[in-house]
């Protein structure tokens, strides 16, 4: 195992060079630039300040030069300064919003999984019944529904037409007079509608996911074994079944975790979080490169650890594999 895992270590720092590579150059495809994003805010805008700017973030020198010295940079933990009029290191504001990005995403694949097996399990056990066929309608509504129109609608019905959730931030105005008990009840109820948008989108495919492996290993030849023995039900189902079922259902949980991500970014920007999402969308519309690619390399390395941490949990669900040096 633990050679394994030192060859994992291994592979992963060029993939995570390759992906900054790709997304350093991907991103200054997109039209515009920080000059413009500049300009536009600012009138009084000239020509002398334009060409200080260039000059003063290096964007006047070729892409493999700027990638160079922002390669340098990273090496040393240091991801710039912002393109924004603050202009603060892009590292503090990134610090400020992830630890809300890490909590709402880490909430909802806990829920998505907890929920997903729930539905996978019974859908299984009980396949083709009433209650089957319903979970399978919602599974192909999950997945249909578009993130922001879900976002948008539950916002209206809840926030407007029933007044009963909160629809932006995650905090009420009165915040810090409330008792410690009370704040914990002001944050869950503003994160009620944020997690549900990021749960149900990711439970409709795992619980699908999760159905498939249940029924595969229910027709194994060791389930019906144990059913020839004599044994209960719950036993068969929950000390034999559902540890293997969970094999598959973990990988597609660690690859899962760029799709957290990356809807990070709608239901933030929507819900008006500040978390790592709002401040990624904010960043590309004003062409902070600073900001996004350091965004994108906390993405980056979330992402490489949820694979390595899913097939690290293979040998946990799993006691058949090992992995040899």
């Amino acid at each position: 195992m633990l050679s394994y895992l030192l060859r994992r270590m291994l592979t992963i720092i060029p993939l995570f060079f390759g992906i900054t590579l790709i997304c350093f150059f991907v991103i200054r495809l997109a039209p515009g630039s920080p000059v413009d994003a500049e300009a536009s805010m600012n009138p009084k805008f000239s020509e002398n300040a334009r060409q200080k700017f260039i000059e003063l973030y290096n964007l006047d020198k070729p892409l493999t030069v700027q990638y160079t010295m922002w390669l340098k940079k990273i090496v040393r933990l240091d991801f710039g300064d912002s393109f924004a009029r603050d202009g603060r290191p892009v590292w503090d504001k990134i610090s400020e919003r992830l630890p809300i990005t890490i909590g709402i995403n880490v909430l909802s694949m806990i829920l998505i999984l907890l929920f997903s097996t729930i539905l996978g399990v019974i859908s299984a056990w009980y396949k083709g019944s009433i209650f089957d066929r319903g979970v399978t309608v919602f599974v192909f509504i999950g997945f249909a529904i578009p993130t922001f129109w879900l976002a948008l609608l539950c916002m209206y019905l809840f926030g407007v037409v029933w007044g009963v959730l909160p629809i932006s931030g995650l905090k009420s105005w009165n915040y810090d007079d409330l008792s410690t008990i009370g704040k914990v009840i002001d944050l869950a109820h503003h994160l009620v509608l944020p997690l549900f948008v990021s749960v149900i989108g990711g439970l409709a495919g795992m619980s699908r996911f999760m159905r498939g492996a249940t029924a595969d290993v229910l027709s194994k030849d060791y389930i019906l074994a144990a059913r020839s023995r004599g044994l209960t039900n719950s036993t068969v189902l929950f000390k034999h079944a559902l540890k293997n079922a969970l094999l598959p259902v973990v990988t597609i949980l660690g690859l899962s975790v760029p799709g957290l991500i990356g809807g990070s970014v709608i239901f933030e920007s929507i819900f008006s979080i500040p978390g790592m999402g709002q401040l990624f969308y904010q960043s590309v519309t004003m062409r902070d490169y600073p900001t996004v690619m350091g965004i994108l390399v906390i993405g980056a390395i979330l992402t490489l650890i949820g694979n390595l941490i899913a097939d690290l949990m293979y040998a946990l669900a799993d006691p058949r594999i090992r992995y040899k040096g």
